[in-house]
């Protein structure tokens, strides 16, 4: 019997890539044909499913989580915008049958169209069986915790859905949209938090992308905005202030923080003091960063300090693998 060592387990495929995105061609032809040509300041890179495949092999990828970024399927026309939900959803959904194990895929939603964003969810995960959705972190300044979205969350959290929040442009122009996306994902928690919705609907799996943006850094603006304290009411209970304060961190404790194009050193110091390994995610940004960099990023996981043996393995499988449970 050949035994296989841990040495051998490193040198293949075992990551779990859950920030990967995907640009099919006929996505690009249909932005092309509203005259977007670009996201984020650049030009769409070139993609092909042979060519993530390649990327991920050489990188020690076993299986990416495939999802549509910035700048989403929501372009003012419902009508279009669901139907390039739905054809970017069966494309995903086209690739987990071509390429068994290696990929999985959040689907598109048209928001803030929710009645076809309620459609395209059920569809999507009783029809096509992917793994979750994406939420851009506001579309058109529609942040996720807007009143609208109610019902929306409320059926993300019968399903116990996992929801990959990625940053979107903001509404107002900024310096960059590299300067401004960590900004804008903390912006979109914030909403939510400030919504009640992280407490009320607990079942829903949150996926932040980046490291959650500035949120490690910010968590105790982000829950005292939230409780609304008058610090001079004397009927104010300092055990329920508290006990409130307690609960609030634990919901932002039950989100996942994936490592995507945030493993300097500064970064990982703030996101291991704010959450454990093991809601901490493996991620590349792939194709919007480029395969050169992706190095980097796993070289900045094993070289951080915090991070033993144990706590690495679990961040670049282990975690996934609980959202995930199919990879197994």
């Amino acid at each position: 019997m050949e035994i296989t060592t841990n040495n051998q387990m490193k040198s293949q495929p075992h990551r779990i890539d859950v920030h990967h995105h995907i640009l099919p061609p006929f996505y690009i032809a249909a932005l092309e044909r509203i005259g977007i040509t670009s996201a984020t300041g650049a030009s769409f890179p070139k993609w092909s499913p042979e060519k993530a495949l390649a990327i991920m092999d050489t990188h020690g990828i076993a299986t990416a989580i495939i999802s549509i970024s910035t700048p989403g399927v929501y372009f003012k026309d419902s009508s279009f915008s669901r139907d390039l939900a739905r054809r970017c959803n069966e494309y995903s959904a086209q690739l987990i049958r071509d390429y068994p194990g290696r990929f999985g895929a959040f689907a598109s939603l048209p928001l803030p169209d929710v009645e076809g964003a309620l459609r395209e969810l059920k569809y999507a995960i009783e029809t096509l069986k992917l793994d979750g959705v994406v939420l851009m972190s506001n579309v058109e300044g529609h942040y996720l915790g807007d009143p609208a979205y109610g019902e929306l969350f409320a059926e993300f959290n019968r399903r116990k859905t996992v929801v990959f929040i990625h940053p979107n442009d903001p509404p107002s122009s900024g310096i960059s949209a590299f300067v401004e996306y960590p900004h804008d994902a903390t912006r979109a928690v914030a909403s939510l938090m400030y919504a009640g919705v992280l407490e009320r609907y607990s079942k829903i799996r949150f996926v932040l992308a980046h490291a959650g943006g500035t949120v490690p850094f910010a968590s105790f603006r982000i829950i005292a905005v939230s409780m609304s304290i008058d610090v001079l009411s004397i009927h104010v209970s300092i055990l329920k202030i508290l006990y409130d304060f307690l609960r609030r961190t634990r919901a932002l404790k039950r989100m996942y923080y994936d490592t995507a194009a945030s493993t300097d050193i500064y970064v990982l110091r703030a996101l291991a003091g704010h959450a454990k390994p093991s809601h901490l995610l493996f991620g590349t940004n792939y194709v919007w960063t480029p395969s050169s960099v992706i190095p980097s990023f796993i070289e900045g996981l094993q070289e951080y300090d915090g991070f033993d043996e144990q706590a690495l393995a679990t961040i670049e499988r282990e975690s996934a693998l609980e959202l995930f449970p199919r990879f197994k």
